[in-house]
């Protein structure tokens, strides 16, 4: 393994970081399916709606007006009778139309006699009622083999319910990624204040959450103290497709992942990106697992504003890409105030709207997420800054 001559540039990194096959195929229920991607395009297996249905609670009418009524009525989930001329039936929105019925007249157009057996339309007389009228025609959403959407899509829930419209029981999707989060270092305590000298890790409770939301499956979050050793087993013995590691990405007295990474056999992708914060961030491809694919590490800096720059410029493309998502379109904003950058390197500031532009937040350090926390997105500055009402691209922060 040989460390590159110079800092990756942060577009090429995100490039590298795309630069794999996505994860096997694999079917699951609706009700598993949530948060992978769909591996073939959604046909529907249905015509939507399957028959025409009232788009209204009302009379389904058959002929000109005025209707002798029948009795009973038609509720959604039914099987109504045919409707002769003449006639009407009181229907449900969602109901099936029966046989015969060319419109709905909805319930505060409808008018009965005084006796209640014939029905009148008081929006335009007693004359007939335009074919079509508040009915929704079969089909009209889609017919049974139309694609409904492309491979690649994320699924959501709103996913979860239109295949569920259109007869899927089960999804064809790539296999979510697995990953294991080893938070380095001796300083980091789990619980309570700072004290003695050490701090509270606030990357273990924050990077899990954050990377399921990006289509990830954590498997284990561990605290790995500082040495060789035991940094060395984990990752040796890791089954995840990803080891995402927090610190020890410099070369501190401390920092041993450059030296675990040798140890184990691994190929350097990146090594350090020219991006501010997080520049000491790394790519590096394991050795195959069992199943013969090969697994990423990606290293992340301990502090954690630059370790969020490291995930969305590492993690995220290629977690997005294992699990078979599609690239986002990206999101650009106007500069409301100018961005201050870095002389050389792309900067990754904490920005919040400000109508339909954007402006820079304080406490923007690198081992602080209180700007963050208030953020509505990472602004892509670029090196030298930007000025007021340039453009940039904005990346989404962790969210819920």
């Amino acid at each position: 393994m040989t460390a590159t001559a110079r800092s990756t540039d942060w577009a090429e990194a995100r490039a590298a970081a795309r630069a794999v096959p996505s994860l096997p195929l694999v079917a699951r229920d609706l009700a598993d399916a949530l948060g992978h991607a769909l591996a073939e395009p959604l046909p529907a297996l249905t015509d939507l709606p399957p028959f025409d249905t009232s788009a209204m609670d009302g009379w389904a009418v058959a002929g000109p007006g005025p209707w002798r009524l029948r009795g009973g009525g038609v509720l959604a989930g039914g099987q109504p009778e045919p409707l002769r001329p003449g006639t009407a039936v009181p229907i449900a929105t969602g109901a099936r139309l029966p046989e015969g019925a060319a419109a709905v007249l909805r319930s505060e157009y409808g008018e009965g006699d005084a006796r209640g057996g014939l029905l009148l339309d008081r929006s335009t007389g007693p004359g007939s009622v335009a074919p079509g009228r508040d009915i929704r025609p079969r089909g009209q959403e889609c017919h049974a083999g139309d694609p409904l959407l492309p491979a690649r899509t994320s699924v959501t829930s709103t996913v979860l319910g239109l295949a569920a419209a259109a007869g899927h029981d089960r999804l064809t999707v790539h296999r979510r990624p697995l990953v294991q989060l080893l938070v380095l270092g001796d300083e980091l305590l789990a619980t309570g204040p700072p004290r003695h000298g050490r701090i509270r890790d606030a990357l273990g409770p924050f990077l899990p959450p954050w990377l399921c939301g990006q289509g990830a499956d954590v498997v284990g979050a561990h605290p790995v103290p500082d040495g060789f050793g035991p940094l060395y087993e984990r990752v040796r013995d890791s089954t995840a497709d990803v080891v995402v590691t927090t610190g020890s990405t410099a070369a501190g007295p401390v920092d041993f992942l450059h030296e675990v990474l040798r140890a184990v056999g691994a190929r350097l992708l990146v090594d350090s990106v020219a991006v501010r914060p997080g520049h000491p961030m790394l790519l590096a491809e394991l050795p195959p697992g069992a199943d013969g694919r090969p697994r990423h590490l990606v290293g992340l800096p301990g502090n954690p504003l630059a370790a969020v720059a490291g995930a969305v410029t590492l993690a995220v493309p290629l977690l997005r890409r294992l699990g078979g998502h599609a690239d986002a379109e990206p999101f650009r904003a106007a500069c409301a105030a100018g961005l201050p950058g870095h002389p050389r390197d792309t900067r990754l500031l904490p920005v919040r709207r400000a109508g339909q532009a954007v402006v820079p937040l304080p406490f923007d350090g690198p081992a602080m997420l209180r700007g963050l926390a208030l953020a509505d997105g990472l602004a892509v500055v670029p090196p030298g800054g930007a000025v007021a009402g340039s453009v940039v691209e904005i990346l989404d922060v962790p969210g819920p």
